[in-house]
């Protein structure tokens, strides 16, 4: 099977329809503009849908005929970590209008739900099942004490690390034997659920870093993992676990940017415009297929997973397990969304699709030859008053408004945490051009323009 003659795909792409085709499909909790492709999808199939918005988000919207609409108020959140971990509750404690209205929409519990991958598939909601999201054993993976477990068990090269109590006396024991010339970085457990977005990721390298972050974690967290400051370049590698094996598809570039003078990471967006040298690449997804085997063999697991790392001096080394259809897994489905969407929601459903690692795989030269990505900026404790979108000029090197088409559209709007900013389409980012470059220009953009408070970032250097 060719999956890159899109007739072919086109093909299975509508077999893998079925699990909603002709049924209501309820789709949220979440922002209404990051849902707008999946309400046309659903419309082809013959689906009507209702979208639980939690606000409306940045870039364009459904129309008022195409879906019913019902709005919650999320609650007030500090980091984008709590705005996800919420996503579970609400979707369980919804209050009775929105409930109300799903009934109204549903009567005969025929439809289907279709989430984000915060939200868990064990448990049906309001007597219709969950697709979109994953178990709750597939969740609890993501937490970083695990993470080297699993490089262990699947051979995979690795930074040295410790795990410790929250105890500042024995981070700052661990910090002293690992840190190398930037110091060192502590990520903390999932006790209290999910974290991600790297809000939960401090880097240390004298007694205040030391203070700060222990002062952090203490009413967080029971563990921290401490390992040294892993310098080059960010990336990940994704594959999806199918009944054969595990298909390994390209690397992406993660824009996490750095203020060496405050010790802070800021976290972009992520892009396919950059390539490590071959012999890095062919390490990364022999890597990202020995670790699907494990997540098989071991858990039972099936769909996207994602392994986030830096490429160092020495090769790749893993940082985090992303054990969903992560945003950088999303990123490579661009050269076609949907059918990777709909391949993800099969997949962890259970469901049949008659398709192979090989077949999966035979799509990375069409993502090789369809490179992507987008600057993006998450702002907390900022807020921008709505939703704006309107073109912006690149001189190669910053970002100006403009008052023409340029080819590169910022869109940014309010979310519960402060704000959400992207550049999409984003013609600055060309073949070749490091995606984290684009991205710090962004960040300075939105801090003239908003005063969004990032500070000076820089992207991390490229030692291969």
């Amino acid at each position: 099977m060719d999956l890159t003659d899109p007739a072919v795909r086109d093909a299975v792409t509508a077999r893998l329809g079925e699990l909603y085709a002709g049924r209501p499909v309820i789709l949220g909790p979440g922002v209404l503009a990051g849902f707008a492709p999946y309400v046309g999808w659903l419309r082809e199939l013959g689906c009507r849908t209702l979208v639980v918005s939690t606000a409306r988000g940045a870039g364009p919207v459904p129309e008022p005929d195409e879906c019913v609409v019902v709005e919650v108020v999320p609650p007030a959140t500090a980091m984008i970590t709590e705005e996800l971990r919420a996503l579970d509750r609400m979707i369980r404690t919804l209050p009775e209008p929105v409930v109300a209205a799903i009934e109204e929409f549903d009567p005969d519990r025929a439809g289907i739900w279709f989430t984000s991958p915060f939200v868990t598939t064990d448990e049906p909601v309001l007597g219709r099942p969950v697709t979109g999201g994953r178990p709750a054993s597939f969740l609890a993976l993501e937490d970083k004490m695990l993470a080297d477990e699993i490089w262990a068990a699947a051979d995979v090269p690795r930074a040295p690390y410790l795990i410790v109590p929250v105890d500042a006396h024995a981070l700052a024991a661990a910090t002293d034997r690992l840190a190398g010339p930037l110091g060192a970085v502590w990520s903390g457990d999932a006790r209290d659920g999910f974290n991600g977005g790297g809000n939960y990721v401090r880097w240390v390298r004298d007694d205040d870093d030391l203070a700060a972050a222990h002062a952090f974690f203490a009413p967080r967290c029971d563990r921290v993992r401490v390992m040294p400051f892993l310098d080059g370049v960010p990336c990940s590698i994704h594959g999806f676990v199918l009944p054969d094996g595990t298909a390994a598809l390209r690397p992406v570039e993660i824009a996490v940017l750095r203020n060496p003078e405050e010790r802070t990471f800021v976290y972009g967006g992520l892009g396919t415009s950059w390539d490590p040298p071959d012999a890095d690449r062919e390490q990364m997804r022999a890597i990202v297929r020995r670790v699907g085997a494990h997540l098989q063999a071991a858990h039972g697991y099936r769909g996207a997973f994602g392994i986030d790392g830096v490429l160092t001096t020495d090769g790749f080394r893993p940082t985090e397990l992303n054990t969903r259809m992560s945003a950088g897994a999303t990123t490579v489905g661009e050269v076609d969304r949907r059918f990777f969407t709909l391949l993800q929601a099969n997949l962890v459903a259970g469901v049949k699709t008659g398709l192979t690692a090989a077949y999966v795989e035979g799509l990375v030269p069409l993502m090789d030859a369809t490179r992507t990505g987008k600057a993006v900026a998450v702002g907390e404790g900022t807020k921008v008053g709505g939703d704006h979108s309107y073109p912006v000029a690149w001189d190669g090197t910053e970002f100006v408004r403009s008052t023409e088409d340029t080819g590169n559209t910022l869109a940014i709007a309010d979310t519960a945490t402060g704000f959400f900013a992207k550049v999409d389409p984003c013609v600055a980012l060309t073949p070749g051009e490091r995606l984290a470059r684009v991205n710090v220009a962004l960040l300075a953009f939105v801090d003239r323009e908003y005063h969004a408070r990032f500070g000076t970032l820089e992207a991390a250097p490229d030692l291969r």
